[in-house]
């Protein structure tokens, strides 16, 4: 039996859960492995450079880059065409890892940046979210009828934003921008990657994941 490809993960983290909506699209079989941050299996430290998921290994391949876990499963099989998009989504995902991801952190942790102003960060947020707004439209996905990498890509983050004050997120988000998130947060693609997971220990019967999560093996 061909050993499956292993990926370390953590339920709420949002750079893992874009590796498992591409790996669950994919149809590529992984072994999973839910990590505690605060807790780090041996294992995955020896197995991750950085110590951070999600870490994929593949044979001798260890891939420690979210974005590239998702172009790893999406090069196997892209099934609804997620690697079929505009050059504009590599400017948007980069935009969103970077200054977006910035601002969210410096608003959500805002007792560890002491030095910076809430609010201004905040805004800074709701600028790129008012971009992806206006981007959005009257279509369902960023750039049309079905999702692309970039909506994959980015809407963990948008989530991870929008729950640090939802009601405030709420009254000030654009309609477009609600509801493109509403419909990603009640759909099944987003419940299948969502079921909590007991902490990966060493010696743990092995929990296959493919499109859903299946039954760990006896």
């Amino acid at each position: 039996m061909t050993e499956l490809p292993v990926l370390y993960s953590f339920r709420r983290c949002p750079y893992a859960m874009r590796a498992r909506l591409a790996v669950a699209v994919s149809g590529v079989a992984v072994e999973l492995r839910e990590i505690l941050l605060r807790d780090k299996a041996p294992a995955f430290l020896a197995t991750s450079p950085s110590g951070t998921v999600p870490c994929l290994k593949a044979g001798d391949l260890v891939i420690d880059e979210s974005l590239d876990v998702m172009f790893w499963a999406l090069q196997q099989n892209d099934p609804e065409g997620w690697l079929d998009m505009p050059e504009l989504v590599h400017e948007l995902i980069a935009e969103a890892d970077g200054p977006f991801k910035a601002a969210l952190d410096h608003t959500k942790y805002h007792t560890r940046y002491p030095e910076l102003d809430s609010e201004k960060s905040r805004a800074n947020a709701m600028a790129f979210l008012s971009k992806l707004d206006q981007q959005i439209g009257d279509k369902p996905w960023l750039f049309g009828d079905t999702p692309k990498l970039a909506d994959m890509a980015i809407l963990p983050f948008v989530r991870q934003f929008a729950f640090i004050n939802k009601p405030r997120f709420d009254a000030d988000a654009g309609a477009n921008l609600s509801r493109w998130l509403e419909a990603f947060i009640a759909s099944e693609r987003f419940a299948a990657i969502m079921p909590k997971l007991p902490m990966w220990r060493e010696g743990d019967a092995l929990l296959r994941f493919e499109r859903a999560i299946a039954v760990a093996n006896p």
